[in-house]
């Protein structure tokens, strides 16, 4: 799994609950470092902030791994702050797979990444 978040406190507290859950979880504090440890380690699951410090937002890093093969079958989730009728339709247009507002809800989120397809058996 990999959190693309580049407030280190949301980052590091995501990272812990899915590492508790038994997944192993690398962070990327940017866009493009994101894109990049995804690239060199495919994940099951990107969580990511949509808007992200640096050259590439949120809506960037999922073009950018639906457009690559080792990671186009993965499942993003955007996580932001915002939950206008319009942010819903703009992460659709970008590849994600749900769009969850922070804070994020740990059962809802455990849900989701429990009850995936896309997620490997912890391990």
């Amino acid at each position: 799994m990999l959190v693309i978040e580049d407030n280190e406190d949301a980052a590091q507290s995501l990272g812990m609950l899915l590492d508790m859950w038994g997944h192993s979880a690398a962070i990327a504090d940017s866009g493009a470092a994101g894109v990049e440890a995804a690239l060199a380690d495919p994940p099951d699951v990107v969580l990511c902030d949509l808007s992200l410090s640096g050259s590439m937002d949120g809506y960037e890093v999922c073009r950018a791994l639906r457009a690559a093969s080792s990671t186009a079958g993965a499942l993003i989730i955007a996580l932001t702050g915002h939950g206008l009728p319009s942010d819903t339709e703009n992460v659709k247009k970008a590849g994600f797979d749900l769009h969850l507002i922070k804070p994020v809800d740990p059962e809802a989120l455990a849900r989701i990444i429990h009850h995936s397809p896309h997620v490997h058996a912890p391990g």
